[in-house]
């Protein structure tokens, strides 16, 4: 990997300075911290017992590089100027998260966020002063290049059929490799096959290559070196056709305002060049995508090694002749354009007319792309998702759909938000028809959802700022100078731009490029001194040092300790799989719930397991203990669905159906759109009416049956209201009048004597299928309702005669009833 050129300004060492053997130790643990971050399912934000771990390693792993920094960097710690107050004011952004603590609607995602954030600080920290150093930047700018480049090559891999190659080269540091394939390098959804490399998600590693096709493209023109040149100019191709292979319309439509806003910091020859390598390295891309689309696809069905071979090389092979060309232009062409357009670079805003004309050239681009027969040069699966780039289009409203049900989120929680994890935890709640999307797919509204409008502001306030300087200072810089840390640049607004339109930044290794590239820019910026609030004794030094050392070994710890409750709530999964010990399994779950009383999975295991004692054995002692794990965990966990219908089993095993009701209807406003949770409403609230109308109980038999048709009647609502959405939203989950709930509420109609409304409403839920035991009785009432009227269904009725014979009996003696 080539070496770009590094300026002047914040390189505070020369190249014969000699560094502490302590600068190489962090050196080395940087390396080896990026190497193994992206393989952990690209760090996902621990919402899952399955990303817990990876999540706290990364916590302990960046706690002990902050302490090497520390060490490493000790006498520059000096808050002195603008640029040193920002290794402090970034801890206010885990202080947000951990504000936001006291109204978290999850405390076990909550505290994960604050793990994260805690990450990323400790991450910004050392970078802003590792990338000041000029070794340190030249190592930590080709350790990222690297990275990048290895996750692009391992996501062809996996296109190419070669999942067993893919998992032994990475199954020794992934714990997400099953049966010697990485889970979901390539993944198959309703688009067909689409590339996702370590992210399992399309549309953020289309994000991922967005932001490394514009870094590329950047090492090629500062690289000195042929090799490095022949590199970067090699990777191109293999960038922008995974680009396309992941199918990700976010990703198409953001490229170009992403290639734009970036033009505008070159000058005109530059702008050329960078023009001309995209163009280059476009067109060669989509002269092979088709070829190595089809492929892919044939490869996935059945691996065959002639064809890997032939796909490898034709990628190669273009990659190769592109490199040539690239090198030829920057080796003849680019230095000819430097000097030719000398005279215009000096005109005033002679670098905006380039990106203008940009702007028409991509606008008729996309013409000609999705409105013409051009796009049939194009994959067939890359030109339907061409042809759907609209405003109509189902992701997209679906996505504003997402963001006013945040803003009415947020409506309810201005100030610091509802916690880690806020959006995950209430979105049921808000949510305006049946969808299931943990993410907000908008990483600004979500972080708003999250920490409110106060760790909002500070966040926009941080990130702007470092935005803002480092802008300010890269005009007044000359071109060399420029160069060092343009690559954060590069990084840091891609990421964030494309961010605006799903949750990238859920993806904690996303996370870390962010905020090492903010690190980097801080590293850069226009730094004044601060004579008011400089802080530059030696007695400070050592208390800074000394309080985020602190910090660090407080987080250290909690890293260590939250390891241990992952691996003792996993054992404690795979012994209940296997052991029908109860002295076993329980100790199992108690070690996990030592360190972490309420950790979801644990709570909600030793619940089941004192309930099933408890059904075994009817002893008072199993039941109280299962109620009161339960209620530990519902305080730290109030919006826990599982954790809710754990305790209303428990409660209708013991009888307790007045108590379990009341559960149900003090939590329909949390779950309006679950089809179950109205089932399990409607039918409790027929049972416990019912059985107070047989013990003449006519008072609590109303306000049962009354809450059961009002219960109804949402669910009739809300299949009302799923009309009025836009045709082209796809549901991705039923909302209906149910067979279960129609049955319940007829029932409730039947039995207070209204045989023409319980008819009415049994009607809803008549199905043909008469072998299930739950419509044929629907059908039997129905029918039962409909006699009593004076009328009949004949056609029903044999029909249902012949699915049971015994029906007949039991529609006589309920007829009989009164």
């Amino acid at each position: 990997m080539s070496n770009p050129v590094y300026g002047k300004q914040a390189q505070t060492s020369t190249r014969d300075d000699k560094r502490p053997a302590i600068f190489w130790v962090l050196i080395v643990g940087m390396i080896l911290f990026l190497a193994w971050a992206p393989f952990q399912a690209a760090l996902f934000n621990g919402q899952m017992l399955d990303f817990e771990k990876p999540l706290y390693w990364a916590l302990i792993i960046s706690t002990i590089l902050l302490i090497l920094g520390i060490v490493t960097y000790y006498k520059k710690f000096k808050l002195e100027e603008q640029r040193d107050w920002l290794a402090v004011l970034v801890l206010l952004l885990p202080l947000t998260y951990v504000l936001s603590l006291i109204s978290a609607a999850s405390h076990y995602l909550a505290m994960n966020m604050v793990v994260v954030q805690c990450i990323y600080a400790a991450l910004f920290i050392i970078s802003i002063y590792l990338l000041q150093d000029r070794l340190g930047n030249k190592i930590i700018h080709n350790l990222i290049m690297t990275v990048a480049y290895v996750i692009v090559g391992f996501g062809f891999i996996n296109w190419f059929g070669q999942w067993v190659l893919a998992g032994k080269l990475v199954g020794w540091l992934s714990q997400y490799v099953y049966q010697d394939r990485y889970t979901n390098a390539t993944m198959t959804d309703t688009n067909g096959l689409r590339l996702t490399s370590v992210f399992q998600y399309a549309n953020t590693y289309a994000a991922f290559l967005m932001a490394f096709l514009f870094a590329a493209v950047f090492c090629l023109m500062k690289s000195k070196s042929w090799y490095g040149k022949a590199t970067h100019g090699f990777m191109l191709v293999p960038i922008l056709v995974s680009l396309f292979l992941t199918l990700s319309r976010g990703g198409l439509v953001m490229l170009p305002v992403v290639f734009v806003l970036l033009l505008l910091f070159f000058k005109p020859a530059r702008q050329i060049i960078w023009i001309l390598h995209c163009a280059i390295a476009g067109l060669a891309s989509i002269s092979i995508l088709a070829p190595i689309t089809n492929m892919g696809l044939q490869l996935d069905k059945a691996y065959n090694g002639g064809e890997a071979a032939k796909a490898w090389g034709l990628l190669i092979g273009v990659s190769l002749a592109v490199a040539v060309v690239l090198w030829l232009v920057e080796r003849y062409l680019a230095p000819k354009l430097e000097s030719a357009l000398t005279g215009w670079t000096s005109r005033k805003l002679s670098n905006l007319w380039l990106p203008v004309g940009s702007v028409v050239v991509i606008g008729l681009l996309a013409f000609l792309f999705i409105g013409t027969g051009l796009r049939s040069v194009l994959p067939e699966n890359v030109q339907v998702r061409l042809e759907n780039i609209n405003f109509r289009q189902h992701s997209v409203l679906e996505r504003l759909v997402f963001y006013q049900d945040a803003a009415k989120l947020i409506k309810d929680h201005p100030v610091i938000g509802t916690g880690g994890g806020g959006w995950a935890t209430l979105y049921e709640k808000y949510q305006d028809y049946p969808y299931t999307s943990r993410q907000a797919h908008n990483f600004f509204m979500q972080y708003l959802v999250e920490v409110g409008i106060l760790g909002f502001v500070i966040f926009m306030s941080f990130i702007l700022y470092i935005f803002y300087k480092y802008i300010r200072n890269y005009i007044r810089q000359n071109d060399e100078e420029r160069d060092s840390h343009f690559l954060y640049l590069i990084l840091a607004l891609s990421i964030l731009l494309h961010s605006l339109l799903d949750f990238n930044l859920s993806y904690v290794f996303m996370g870390i490029l962010v905020f090492m590239s903010l690190g980097g820019m801080a590293a850069a910026m226009d730094s004044k001194p601060l004579k008011r609030l400089s802080m530059s004794t030696s007695g400070f030094r050592i208390m800074y040092s000394a309080v985020i050392g602190i910090l660090s070994i407080v987080a250290l710890f909690a890293g260590l300790r939250f390891v241990q409750s992952a691996n003792a709530a996993t054992y404690a999964k795979q012994i209940m799989a296997v052991s029908k010990s109860f002295e076993e399994i329980q100790s199992a779950i108690n070690k996990d719930l030592e360190l972490r009383p309420t950790h979801p999975d644990s709570v909600i295991r030793l619940a089941a397991l004192y309930k099933n004692v408890y059904d075994q054995t009817k002893k008072e002692e199993f039941y109280n203990a299962a109620i009161e794990v339960l209620n530990t965990g519902l305080k730290a966990e109030p919006y826990n669905k599982t954790m809710y219908n754990s305790k209303v089993n428990l409660l209708q095993a013991k009888g307790e159906n007045e108590q379990a009701f009341s559960i149900l209807e003090n939590n329909i406003s949390n779950f309006n759109w679950d089809n179950d949770w109205y089932n399990m409403l409607i039918t409790q609230a027929y049972t416990i009416g019912n059985n107070a109308r047989e013990q003449k109980d006519t008072a609590k038999e109303q306000k049962y049956f009354q809450a059961g048709l009002a219960a109804y009647q949402k669910v009739l609502d809300g299949v009302a209201h799923i009309k009025t959405v836009p045709p082209e939203i796809q549901l991705t989950r039923t909302f209906e009048v149910t067979p279960s709930i129609a049955l319940s509420a007829g029932k409730i109609e039947f039995m207070s004597g209204k045989p023409a409304e319980a008819a009415n409403i049994l009607k809803n839920g008549l199905k043909d299928d008469l072998s299930d035991a739950t419509n044929r009785e629907v059908a039997r009432y129905y029918i039962v309702a409909l006699q009593k009227q004076g009328q009949d269904d004949k056609a029903l009725y044999d029909k249902l005669i012949k699915a049971d014979p015994k029906e007949k009996e039991q529609i006589a003696q309920l007829k009989s009833e009164k």
